[in-house]
């Protein structure tokens, strides 16, 4: 056996031992919690089998839902692995336990009727078997490396059960419609928004000569932009349930705050600017902070907000268990059922969250921190603007789009480009090697304006239409597609939208068997 065939099977042990140990982590962690249960005094065995469920389905929910919030900034190497991890377990928590719900609709969403339910004990088999198929689902998601959205488990979980119990006239139809005109929405929605603020940063700073000089003027408008953003967003969606205060509320605090974000860096990142190399690079190193602040408050809102729907089940039965007056519209959701959604989100992004963070960061197409930047820009607004709108969105749909979005205007461009070029090319005589070149260097340093003036121009001019390099039309299509097949890898694009399109059902008959299963066992 050669050395280099024992060192894979050295690094293929070393993987599958990493592999057991996360495991058993977590199987101890699930164990913690039955004695964690059991020391609250008189526990039921449901309650017992309902927190452990519940505490799989807020690991999974770490290893799976989380990624979105810190994806980019790891992939763009704002951030490292470990402190993407680290960052996000502390506010994912302190979200959930700081600002979490303390109400959730006991039938999720509305997706069925909570009058086709009559029998207290066929409420909580219905509750237990959503947790649990929702919870595998994000756990098979997680182990493919496919983020998928946590609420969309959960919805075609509480559907599956809640027909396997009632029959097909619980279900709300027309709430499961506005969900399944979210898996377009949302996606397309967060790669428009991702995309746009993407060519608007292109064009007012790497576009130009001195670009070092531009981020100087530009940068600090996108930090107020930014905090105006995340402020707004932060007080509607991560902080609701603590302070509760109007949109326009939201708005006007939110732009006096961005207002002092703006006073306050604008002097830091304008000497910034005048010591920057004029390269993408120095450029891109203004990014780098609000990246950080963008991970750690995505994850805070996440916690807050998410996470609460996500344990809501487990919330309901507990609630279920402890009352003998039939079955309540809302329950609220007790400080340790909290805490098991917060340390179990902590335990399941440590253990297995680098995989889809890994996917969303690097695996779909190449990010820098300007790009990541814009992906949780669009996260922010396209929440904000379409719970205004009524729009149904999810947020992990949103994020995942923002990356194909800057993916496909990078591909846009390139190709672009690469046909401008063709064309300086074949409006020069064949043996001008040396005006081509010189074509080309002046061509690159113009400005937007001033290519089109500069092409138009040539064109105008050039009596020869012969191409001295050759390029064919069959030739050019060749070199579009090699951009496409670098930019945006089109394998992880099928293999995520497959997971979006049948989370729903899947989630769906997993709940309808478990629940026949312990109808069965009770039966």
């Amino acid at each position: 056996m050669d050395l280099k065939n024992l060192n894979a099977i050295q690094k293929a042990s070393r993987h599958h031992n990493q592999t057991v140990q996360r495991i058993g982590i977590a199987l101890l962690f699930l164990v913690g919690i039955v004695f964690y249960t059991l020391g609250r005094g008189e526990s039921s065995l449901m309650l017992v089998i309902s927190a452990v469920i519940g505490a799989y389905m807020a690991m999974n929910i770490g290893a799976n839902d989380v990624a979105n919030n810190v994806g980019p900034a790891v992939g763009s190497r704002a951030l490292t692995m470990f402190g993407a991890l680290a960052i996000a377990a502390v506010f994912e928590a302190a979200g959930a336990l700081i600002a979490g719900g303390e109400v959730v609709g006991t039938i999720r969403s509305g997706i069925i009727d909570p009058a086709g339910i009559t029998n207290p004990d066929t409420f909580i088999w219905i509750m237990l078997s959503a947790l649990l198929a929702g919870a595998v689902w994000l756990n098979v998601a997680t182990a493919v490396g496919a983020p998928v959205s946590t609420t969309h488990s959960i919805v075609g979980s509480v559907l599956g059960a809640g027909v396997a119990a009632a029959g097909m006239d619980i279900a709300n139809w027309s709430t499961l419609g506005t969900i399944a005109a979210s898996w377009v929405i949302s996606p397309v929605l967060g790669g428009v928004v991702a995309a746009a603020l993407l060519y608007v940063i292109k064009r007012s700073i790497t576009y130009r000569q001195d670009m070092a000089g531009a981020a100087g003027k530009v940068v600090p408008l996108l930090i107020a932009l930014m905090t105006w953003t995340f402020s707004t967003y932060l007080l509607l969606k991560g902080l609701n349930r603590i302070l509760s205060v109007s949109f326009l509320t939201a708005t006007v605090i939110g732009a006096v705050l961005a207002a002092v974000a703006y006073a306050g860096t604008r002097p830091f990142i304008l000497r910034k600017a005048r010591l920057s190399a004029n390269t993408k690079r120095g450029v891109n190193a203004f990014f780098t902070v609000p990246l950080i602040f963008a991970a750690a408050l995505l994850s805070f809102a996440h916690g807050s907000n998410d996470v609460a729907n996500a344990i809501g089940p487990l919330a309901a039965i507990v609630d279920a268990l402890g009352r003998h007056d039939g079955i309540a519209q809302s329950a609220s959701i007790p400080l340790w059922v909290m805490m098991i959604g917060a340390v179990g989100i902590s335990f399941g992004l440590a253990l297995f969250g680098p995989k889809v963070i890994r996917t969303v960061g690097s695996e779909i197409t190449e990010l820098d921190q300007m790009r990541a930047y814009c992906i949780a820009m669009s996260a922010t607004l396209t929440v904000i603007v379409a719970s205004q709108l009524g729009l149904p969105v999810s947020s992990t749909h949103i994020a995942v789009g923002g990356v194909f979005g800057v993916g496909f205007l990078r591909e846009y461009l390139k190709n672009r480009y690469a046909n401008m070029v063709a064309d300086i090319k074949a409006h020069h005589p064949e043996d001008d090697q040396e005006a081509i070149d010189s074509f080309l260097r002046a061509f690159e340093k113009a400005s937007i304006a001033d290519k089109g003036l500069m092409l138009k121009e040539l064109k105008r001019r050039s009596k020869a239409r012969m191409d001295p390099a050759h390029f064919s039309k069959l030739e050019r299509k060749g070199l579009r597609k090699l951009y496409k097949n670098e930019l945006v890898k089109r394998s992880q694009i099928m293999r995520i939208v497959a997971a979006w399109i049948i989370t729903v059902p899947v989630s769906a008959l997993l709940a309808a068997g478990i629940y026949f299963v312990i109808h069965g066992i009770h039966l």
